[in-house]
């Protein structure tokens, strides 16, 4: 029997990279999935990812939204319960990283990054929640990094403090949703190797460094990191909430080397 046979989820940011791994992982333990992507530009990735979920024999939608405007929020979950059903199970895996040190940080460039990356949980997960209360049920996952804990580079202070917000506010989920039966968790990926890495690690000196940084001395995959919200996602975890499961090699437990201080 397949962990979340018949179940149906909404994985943000469902399009490519870690996303779309997590879409794969959740179909392939049978859940069905509504893809979100957010521009044109990732329609067409969205569709593939659609058919890769079909082809697993399982239902799948794609739904574009901008997760960090409420009124288009509301539009997604609309047609995620007209097409597939209430949502059990969601993802919020959105997320942008704009590399800017802080005193060049712009305004723009600070809200992009918290409207995608804290406002989207919140937007997402009160419609969602809403939702399971009624049921008794509900899983809800955010995928967050090793930003939430630790300070990553000195050219991200935005994007570190929006993982730090964001796992807080699933902290707080956690106690206020759990009286309901909803689990609330995250995961804390550390650097994996996708799309949105690709310019960042093309340079061999750095991806040396992230390696050489991590104890495992591998970088993570995208898999991995669907390996855990199917875990957190299934009823193996009905107990586990408000957790923060690292999916990092052990980085965030270990003593900064001066190896570790990429530039």
């Amino acid at each position: 029997m397949k962990r979340l046979a018949g179940r149906i989820a909404l994985v943000t940011g469902g399009s490519r990279g870690i996303g779309e791994a997590i879409v794969l992982r959740l179909a392939e333990e049978g859940a069905h999935v509504a893809i979100n992507y957010t521009s044109q530009r990732s329609s067409e990735l969205a569709e593939a990812v659609k058919q890769k979920v079909e082809a697993l024999g399982c239902k799948a939608i794609t739904v574009k939204a901008d997760v960090g405007s409420k009124q288009q929020v509301e539009a997604m979950f609309k047609q995620v319960e007209e097409q597939l059903g209430e949502v059990e199970i969601l993802v919020n895996n959105a997320g942008v990283a704009p590399f800017e040190p802080f005193l060049q940080v712009t305004e723009e460039t600070w809200d992009r990054t918290y409207n995608t990356n804290v406002k989207s949980i919140f937007l997402c997960s009160q419609l969602a929640a809403g939702r399971m209360i009624e049921k008794r049920y509900g899983k809800i996952i955010n995928v967050l990094s090793t930003a939430s804990l630790v300070v990553t580079s000195p050219l991200i202070p935005h994007y570190q403090s929006s993982k730090a917000a964001a796992h807080m506010l699933t902290k707080g989920m956690a106690i206020e949703l759990g009286q309901y039966g909803i689990n609330v968790n995250a995961v804390g990926p550390s650097t994996v190797d996708t799309d949105m890495c690709t310019e960042y690690l093309a340079d061999p000196e750095i991806r040396r460094k992230e390696v050489e940084a991590n104890p495992m001395k591998r970088l993570g995959t995208a898999r991995q990191i669907g390996d855990a919200v199917v875990f957190l996602a299934s009823e193996e975890a009905m107990q586990v909430n408000g957790h923060l499961l690292m999916v990092d090699g052990g980085l965030t437990v270990k003593a900064a080397q001066p190896e570790d201080h990429i530039h």
